[in-house]
Order: C-alpha cells, then structure tokens, then sequence
C-alpha cells in the first residue's frame, strides 16, 4: 500500500461576500490585505489606533469599518476570518491566540507558525485564478514561480475562460460533449485567434465546433 500523501494546508477557494471579516494593523501591509477583501466583497473592519491614506480614504468613502484603539479582542460576533498585518509581534501572537481560541481562522503576516491558513501568490486572468504556495517556506519562491506563471499564461486567458463560461450551460446540456467541445476548440486554434483578437474567426470557430453562437465581447 502507497504511503498516503500528508498536505500542509487545504486548498480552498472561499467564498467570502458579505461575510465579516478582521485585519488588525492600520499600516500599508493591512491595506494591501483589506484590498483584498474587498476585491472578495467582505465585510471589513480594522482595528488600529491609526490609518495610513488609503485605509483613511476606504474609511471616508465607507468601505470598511475602523475600530480605533489597540487591539483588544474587540472584534464583530460573527467573524469568520482574522489577519493580523501589525508589526508587533505580542499584539500579532495574541490576535492568533484569541482567534484559534474562539475556532475563527486567522492568518498572521510573514508568521506561518502562528497561522490556521496562508495566503498564496496568485496569478489573475479575469475569472481565473492560479494560486501558488510554498507552505510559508519561501515566499521569494512563490514570487518567481508566479512570475513564470504570468508568463506563460496572457491576459488572452481571461478572453477565453470568458466564452468557455458562456458555453458552458450549452455544454453541460449535451451530456458528454464539454470535453469533447474543448478540446475541439483549442485544437482549432481558439486560444491563438483571442490573442489576435480576430473575433471573427474566434465566432467562427466556436460556431464551427459546437453550432452556437457566441457574443464576443
């Protein structure tokens, strides 16, 4: 029997919308990560004495929740995520006490010992995502693979996973044609006339190989 394989963490794409969560810091490492959030649409609050600029204007404009003082476990019931972006490593190492206490996933920044997720390094294309980690053990890594992974995959990759979204639907009704529809259409040369952005030939490929038509935008 093979030996059973041991990760360090789930991977997992959480779906955050309207759900509470905590940055504590108020420095440019916290804005970086309430960005985040709000990219994910959460519900952010921040507790921190003081605000860089741009957390002062997601303040202003309503974006995010302060709770100003130092942090004191003063968080909303109902969080479901606490990141802790300060540089001060008692305030940090009691923000993943209070949190693994009360059974709410925390991560602290640059502090993987002291964290229930991590956060990995992603490469973005419109709807996909490609994350890359190394388990905390080497962020410099992460960054040069995502690099390479910028790379090889173009912004062309959001044009296409645009109209496989479209498709989709109209693939899952034809029972075992999805992959077949696919692989169809990459081997047309799909991928290449998006980069040309020849929307002619994308349109008509795509008719060609499944019969629908498909708005490009």
């Amino acid at each position: 029997m093979s030996e059973r394989k041991i990760l360090k963490h789930y991977p997992i794409f959480w779906n955050i919308t309207g759900k509470i969560c905590v940055v504590v810091g108020g420095g440019e490492v916290a804005a970086r990560k309430v960005a985040r959030l709000l990219e994910c649409k959460a519900k952010v609050y921040v507790i921190s004495p003081e605000l860089v600029p741009e957390l002062a204007d997601m303040k202003r404009e309503g974006l995010i929740e302060h709770i100003s003082g130092l942090y004191e476990g003063q968080y909303p019931d109902h969080t479901i995520m606490i990141i802790g972006a300060t540089d001060d490593e008692k305030i940090n190492a009691a923000v993943s006490q209070d949190a693994q206490a009360r059974d709410i996933p925390v991560n602290i920044v640059d502090d993987p010992q002291k964290c229930d997720f991590i956060l990995p390094s992603l490469v973005e294309r419109g709807e996909l995502t490609i994350a890359c980690s190394t388990g905390g053990n080497s962020p410099a890594l992460a960054k040069q693979i995502r690099k390479e992974l910028e790379a090889t995959y173009g912004e062309e990759y959001s044009d296409l996973v645009n109209i496989l979204g479209k498709l989709r639907e109209k693939m899952e009704k034809n029972a075992g044609k999805g992959q077949i529809w696919f692989e169809k259409l990459m081997a047309e040369g799909l991928l290449d006339r998006i980069r040309k952005k020849d929307k002619v030939a994308i349109r008509q490929i795509i008719l060609d190989v499944s019969g629908e038509e498909v708005d490009i935008d």
